[in-house]
């Protein structure tokens, strides 16, 4: 064997140094979930930064060539007992901001460990420690100290991902503070005994800072709060600025700017409240102010304690398929999502039966590959090699596991997403389809596991003037199940039902217990099928405006349904709020009565028209008339102008039911937000852009000569496209890359003539071939698949799995819970609590 000194000289040349921008993964293998904590260490390589356990290391070495790795093993320091009272475990200590990996802000572990490093030779693995640098020659050891130290130094990719801060405290100076117009109109405001100056509410007061009118505050979500009768000032009068009277102390206050939509800062503060006669100095806190507020419904109890089961005793489980998830700090929502999506076999077989094969063909830096780091999830979820007891677990009902810790693959899949790639809590639905989309990208050829979700949809219009008819289909993922909140069936039972609850509520009445409402499946379900009205239809027959009726069925069946319970709605005043109720959701479902049935016999068809036509830069079209009544309407709902424009033209002029929905269902679009309160932390819409039509000019981005993101570029070739395909879709919608790669699968056909390339291979090496399907493919049967012909499927579902934000899955006829790390049997599954159901296909 050769010296070791003289093998170190050998590879010098491949040894770098980091340097700033440089990814360090140096706690988490780029294919596996091993860690420096794991059996065998952790080896980073020291020319791409890029860590391997030990059963990847000799395969890295012998793809690359590379020899010299940093090896790093961690072992945790035992726990000493301080300040604790015999549980093992220190009490934890409240969070007093609402912040995430922040003194006094919500807890992020992080475990406290002994390291051991060294340098590492392959292939026969030898050892080089700091000691032994000291007597190798000084161009080896100047080096590859260097190296270690600025490794050692350098921050992890998947430790800051772990600890990456959020301060939802942290507020901006409004625009409006510095020159805010007061009026002199004699308004003087006492220290104490505020009262709303319409509702006469005294909780939740806000005082405006340019007129002294004193007003409730926003009902929230769930209904509590005010009656929005402070908002409904500003709308009327423009005036911006608004105090919370009962946060004002000589440190501060909550101001919340209408016109900028987010509380901000005044400077000015004082002295807007001295022109009132309130003198800041005297005044005391009487009410929680907004950060508190939102600290205690992230701590809340009731329906959350239901779902983790609080109060019984339950068995731990290990094994296969029963592998836990860290919490990162709020992606409960990512972490609900993979682990029902890996009990669907389309993923398992797409992912983890190939994981051979797809670490084979992993491109050089695994870690922004998508299909890989997938695999690796998959894996690490049904191999069974991570759920196993934590050496120190968290309770003492056990339960804890080792688990895995998605960073690498949060990072990857959230990345330029405005909120999945934040540290906010965000919402399962949308997140599961952000990764179907994504799923549809990157399985252009060969199997496709989300089709397992996918199927028709037809909507069909009947003119009630003509009695003619027009019929639609579109593809979906999941059926969005509408909540009846009039057919509650507990309005009047015990001391107080449902309804009396609500309507106290909604006077203001704080003492008002909370009743949940009980909702019958079948009424959902009939709320589902039932024909919905439009009051504002363009009727092609008839040539005018008219009503007409529309009615959506199941084109298609899928082998598994996903339901969403609709549980954020729009009050009658427009207000949304979140709906507290139970659903007696049963186990298995018969959807014979919504299968579509395509035309009638005798039954005309509207006539043909054709409606606007997209944005195209290579089509000269005159552009349509946007139907300005519509627009305004939905202006006055508090949705920006160029949303209501964009959702009345690509409804075709429709009607406001129409665009309303288009809206609806763009909101977790990124971009500008909407006014309401409800979508501060949410979502917000693609609207920041002005619509372009067709006819007009598509601005910027669309000329040949501009020059387009290399990187967006790169992205889309990526995803086995040609860059002169890349080229054409970027320049078709002004270089930006959401709509390009929208645009690219929308426009196949046109691009039958170019070369397709997958990940540098020629088309015929790719996988499946070069030929898209002619329409989007759905399963519509045991064993069949089709485009869009339509034959009797199987429709009998049976409740395999649904979705909780803690998780609660069956697995085999058993119902497990997935709390984090925690994975036990569940004793009492609360089944009519659930936010999205999962179905599966029943076999025959």
């Amino acid at each position: 064997m050769a010296d070791v000194g003289e093998v170190l000289m050998s590879v010098l040349s491949t040894i770098r140094v980091p340097k700033p921008g440089d990814r360090v993964h140096k706690d988490e293998c780029a294919l596996s979930f091993s860690s420096p904590e794991s059996e065998g260490g952790l080896y980073v390589c020291m020319n791409s930064f890029l860590g391997f356990g030990s059963q990847y290391v000799d395969r890295h070495h012998a793809r690359t060539g590379q020899r010299a790795y940093f090896h790093i093993t961690r072992t945790r320091k035992t726990k000493e007992d301080d300040n604790n009272s015999g549980s093992g475990h220190p009490p934890k200590k409240k969070p007093t901001r609402l912040a995430i990996g922040i003194e006094g802000g919500f807890d992020v572990e992080q475990e406290q460990y002994e390291e051991d490093v060294k340098v590492v030779i392959l292939p026969d693995r030898q050892e080089v420690t700091s000691e032994d640098l000291g007597t190798m020659p000084d161009v080896v050891r100047e080096r590859v100290s260097l190296s270690m130290a600025g490794i050692m130094a350098a921050d992890s990719v998947s430790h800051t991902l772990q600890v990456q801060q959020w301060d939802g405290e942290v507020r901006q100076e409004s625009r409006h503070a510095a020159d805010l117009k007061q009026l002199d109109n004699g308004v003087k405001i006492p220290p104490s005994g505020w009262r709303c100056d319409v509702c006469d509410l005294q909780e939740n007061i806000w005082m405006n800072l340019t007129d002294g009118k004193v007003l409730c505050g926003r009902r929230y979500f769930d209904g509590s709060g005010g009656n929005n009768h402070a908002l409904l000032h500003f709308q009327e009068t423009g005036y911006p600025l608004a105090v919370k009277l009962g946060t004002i102390t000589p440190d501060g206050a909550d101001v919340y700017s209408y016109d900028e939509d987010d509380m901000v800062l005044d400077s000015k503060l004082p002295e807007h409240l001295a022109h009132f006669g309130i003198n800041m100095m005297t005044m005391e806190k009487t009410e929680r102010t907004m950060t508190e507020l939102e600290i205690a419904v992230n701590q809340r109890v009731g329906e959350w304690e239901v779902i983790q089961e609080s109060g019984t005793t339950l068995r731990p489980m290990f094994g296969p398929g029963l592998t836990g998830m860290k919490n990162l700090g709020n992606s409960c929502y990512l972490n609900s999502v993979m682990q029902v999506l890996f009990t669907v076999p389309d993923f398992q077989s797409k992912y983890v039966s190939n994981i051979d094969k797809i670490i084979d063909e992993a491109p050089s830096d695994p870690t922004q590959d998508f299909k890989t780091q997938v695999a690796k999830l998959g894996y690490g979820l049904l191999s069974g090699e991570y759920s196993k007891p934590a050496p120190d677990p968290g309770d003492e009902n056990g339960g804890d596991q080792i688990g895995i810790a998605p960073q690498m693959f949060k990072a990857l899949v959230g990345r330029g997403h405005p909120e999945f790639s934040t540290n906010r809590q965000q919402d399962a639905q949308e997140f599961l389809l952000h990764f179907i989309n994504m799923v549809e990208r990157n399985c252009r050829s060969g199997s496709n596991p989300s089709e397992a979700f996918r199927f028709l949809v037809e909507e069909r219009i009947v003119c009630q003037q003509s009695q003619k008819a027009k019929y639609t289909q579109r593809v979906d993922y999941i059926v969005q199940l509408p909540v009846p909140m009039d057919q509650a069936t507990n309005t009047g039972e015990g001391l107080m039902g449902y309804s009396e609850a609500e309507r106290r509520r909604e006077e203001g009445d704080s003492s008002a217990p909370t009743v949940r409402a009980q909702i019958p499946f079948t009424a959902c379900m009939a709320a589902l099928s039932e024909p919905e009205i439009l009051t504002d239809f363009w009727s092609s027959a008839v040539q005018t405006k008219t009503t007409a009726t529309k009615t959506t069925r199941f084109a298609s069946f899928p082998d598994h349904l996903v339901i969403q319970i609709k549980k954020f709605t729009f009050g009658l005043d427009w207000v949304p709020k979140k709906l507290d109720v139970s659903i007696d959701v049963p186990d298995t479902l018969d959807l014979s009565a919504l299968l579509a049935t395509g035309q009638q016999p005798g039954e005309e068809l509207l006539p043909e028209v054709a409606p606007p036509p997209l944005m195209t830069p290579d089509v000269e079209v005159k552009a349509p008339v946007l139907d300005d009544s519509t627009v305004s309407q939905l202006c006055e709902m508090g949705f920006p102008l160029e949303a209501c424009r964009k959702a009345v033209y690509y409804t075709g002029n429709t009607g406001i039911d129409a665009a309303m929905n288009w809206i609806m269902s763009h909101m977790d679009d990124p971009g500008v937000q909407t006014s309401g309160n409800f979508l501060e932390n949410k979502s917000s819409i693609n609207f920041a852009a002005p619509l372009v039509l067709p006819g007009c000019s598509s601005g910027a981005g669309t000329t040949p000569t501009e020059s387009l993101s290399e990187e967006h570029l790169a992205t889309i070739v990526s995803m086995g496209f040609s860059r002169d395909q890349a080229t054409k879709a970027l320049r078709a919608t002004s270089n930006v890359l959401d709509r390009a790669v929208d645009w690219i699968f929308s426009h196949l056909d046109d691009l039958e003539s170019m070369d397709v390339s997958e990940g540098g291979r020629s088309a015929a090496e790719s996988e499946g071939g070069r030929d898209p399907p002619p329409g989007p493919r759905v399963r519509d049967g045991p064993g069949s698949e089709r485009h869009l012909k339509r034959s009797l499927p199987q429709n009998e579902y049976w409740l395999q799995r649904w979705l909780f934000v803690n998780r609660v899955i069956s697995l085999s006829h058993r119902w497990v819970i997935f709390n984090d790390q925690k994975v036990c049997a569940s004793e009492k599954p609360p089944k009519d609590l659930g936010y999205l159901y999962f179905y599966r296909r029943v076999a025959e």
